[in-house]
C-alpha cells in the first residue's frame, strides 16, 4: 500500500484525539504530590481518585463502544470530550478527597469516549486489511506521543500556575480537539454475515470462547503495570533516586531535581513507546499476535525485576524508562488486532471495550494498591513485585489462544 493510503484523514484525526486525551491522562501522577501537600492528604487518597478514574474508564469503554456502534462514532467522541472537560473543571474546585474521587468517574468516562476503544475501532474499520495492524500501531503511538508531552507540560505549567488552573487549561484542550471530528468518517468494513448478526449474538459467542477469556485475563497485568507507573513512578523516583549532580549531564539538559527526573521518566517511556507501538503494528502484520504478546509480557517482567533489584540511580531510571517504554503500549495494537481478527470488525469497539475492562480493573488495583501500600509500609516494593508476578502470568496465558477467525474455527 502507498503511504497516502495508509495515512488517511481518519487515522490522522484519530491520532490527534488520542494524543490530546492521553497527554492529559498521563500527567495525573505529576499532580499527586502538590495536591496531597496542599490538603495534607495521605498518599492513598489521591491514589484512590486515580484508581477510580481508571476503573470508570474501563466500565465506560464497552458502553462507549456500544454507543458508537449504535449512534455513531463522532457522537460518542463528543460525549466523551464533554464528560472529560466537565470532570476536570469540577475537580479544580474540589477540596476533599471524596469530591476528587467522585469527580474522577466523569474523567474516567471521558477518557473512555476519547480513548482507544472508540478511536481504534474507527481506525480499524477505515483501514484496509493489509494496513490495519500498522494503522492500529500508529494510532497507539499517538497516545504515547501524548504521554511524551503530558507530564512535562503539566510540570512546566505547575511552575507558573496552581494545579486548579492547569486542570482548566487541560479542559479547554480536550474540547478544542473536537475540531478534527469532521475528518473521522469511517465505513463499517465488515462481511455480509457480520452485518446480519446482532451484537448480542456476537457477545455470547465471544464470551463462550476460551480464547476471549484468555485475552481478557492477559490484559489485566498491562493495566496494572501501566497505571501503577503512571500514577506513582514520578513520586517513587523523587523520593528514592539519588541526588542529581549539579555539574553533570542531566543538570546540563535541565534535569536538576528528582521531581523533574520523575516527570521526564514518564515522558521518556512515552517517547520510546512510539517506536515500540509502531514496531508492534508492523510485526503484527507478519507474525502471530499471541506470541508477540507473550514476548512483550515476558520482557516487561524481566525489566521490572531487574530494575527493583538494582540500586536506583538517575541512569538506571532513564534506562528503565527507555526499555519499558518500548513495550509500554505495544500490547494495544496487538490485542485490538487480535480481537478484530478472531471476532470481526462489526462490533470490534464493543468487544475490545470488554477486554479493556480487564485492563482497567488491573489499573485500579495498580494505582490503589500503590497508594495504600505506600501509606502502610512507606515504600512501593510489594506492589512492584505483584506487578512482576501478574506480568509473568500474562505471558503464559496468551499461549493457548486460538488465533483464527471464530467463523473458521466453527467450520
Amino acid at each position: 500500500m502507498s503511504q497516502s493510503k495508509l495515512l488517511t484523514p481518519v487515522l490522522i484525526a484519530g491520532c490527534l484525539v488520542l494524543m490530546t486525551g492521553f497527554s492529559i491522562r498521563a500527567s495525573f501522577g505529576v499532580f499527586q504530590i502538590p495536591i496531597a501537600a496542599e490538603f495534607n492528604w495521605p498518599r492513598a487518597e489521591f491514589s484512590l481518585a486515580i484508581a477510580i478514574q481508571n476503573l470508570a474508564w474501563g466500565i465506560g469503554q464497552p458502553i462507549f463502544g456500544m454507543l458508537a456502534e449504535k449512534f455513531g462514532d463522532r457522537r460518542a467522541i463528543i460525549a466523551g470530550a464533554l464528560l472529560y472537560a466537565a470532570g476536570l473543571v469540577l475537580s479544580s474546585f474540589a477540596v476533599t478527597p471524596q469530591a476528587h474521587q467522585l469527580l474522577e468517574i466523569l474523567v474516567g468516562f471521558g477518557i473512555a469516549g476519547t480513548g482507544f476503544g472508540v478511536i481504534l475501532a474507527v481506525v480499524g474499520r477505515a483501514s484496509s486489511a493489509e494496513n490495519r495492524s500498522i494503522s492500529l500501531g500508529i494510532a497507539t503511538a499517538a497516545g504515547s506521543a501524548g504521554q511524551v508531552i503530558g507530564a512535562p507540560v503539566a510540570e512546566f505549567l505547575l511552575r507558573s500556575y496552581p494545579w486548579q488552573t492547569v486542570f482548566l487549561i487541560f479542559a479547554v484542550a480536550i474540547i478544542a480537539v473536537l475540531m478534527v471530528l469532521p475528518f473521522m468518517r469511517s465505513p463499517v468494513m465488515a462481511s455480509k454475515a457480520e452485518l446480519e448478526e446482532s451484537l448480542g449474538t456476537v457477545l455470547i459467542r465471544a464470551f463462550k470462547d476460551p480464547s476471549f477469556s484468555m485475552i481478557f485475563l492477559g490484559f489485566f497485568s498491562c493495566g496494572y503495570q501501566l497505571a501503577f507507573l503512571t500514577a506513582h513512578f514520578p513520586a517513587f523516583v523523587a523520593e528514592k533516586c539519588g541526588a542529581i549532580d549539579p555539574s553533570g549531564i542531566l543538570a546540563g539538559i535541565g534535569i536538576t531535581s528528582t521531581s523533574t527526573l520523575g516527570a521526564v521518566a514518564i515522558s521518556l517511556i512515552g517517547l520510546f513507546n512510539i517506536i515500540g507501538s509502531i514496531t508492534a503494528g508492523i510485526l503484527g502484520k507478519k507474525y502471530s499476535k499471541k506470541y508477540l504478546l507473550a514476548g512483550i509480557y515476558t520482557g516487561r517482567t524481566i525489566i521490572a525485576a531487574l530494575f527493583i533489584l538494582m540500586p536506583m540511580t538517575p541512569l538506571s531510571v532513564l534506562l528503565f524508562s527507555a526499555s519499558m517504554g518500548t513495550l509500554w503500549l505495544a500490547t494495544v495494537p496487538l490485542t485490538s488486532g487480535l480481537v478484530a481478527h478472531i471476532y470481526g470488525l462489526r462490533y470490534m469497539g464493543t468487544l475490545y471495550g470488554f477486554v479493556f475492562l480487564s485492563h482497567q480493573i488491573g489499573s485500579f488495583f495498580g494505582v490503589w494498591l500503590g497508594g495504600r501500600m505506600y501509606d502502610v509500609t512507606g515504600d512501593y516494593t510489594m506492589v512492584w513485585w505483584i506487578g512482576v508476578g501478574v506480568g509473568a502470568f500474562s505471558a503464559i496465558v496468551h499461549l493457548p489462544i486460538r488465533e483464527r477467525a471464530l467463523s473458521a474455527q466453527a467450520a
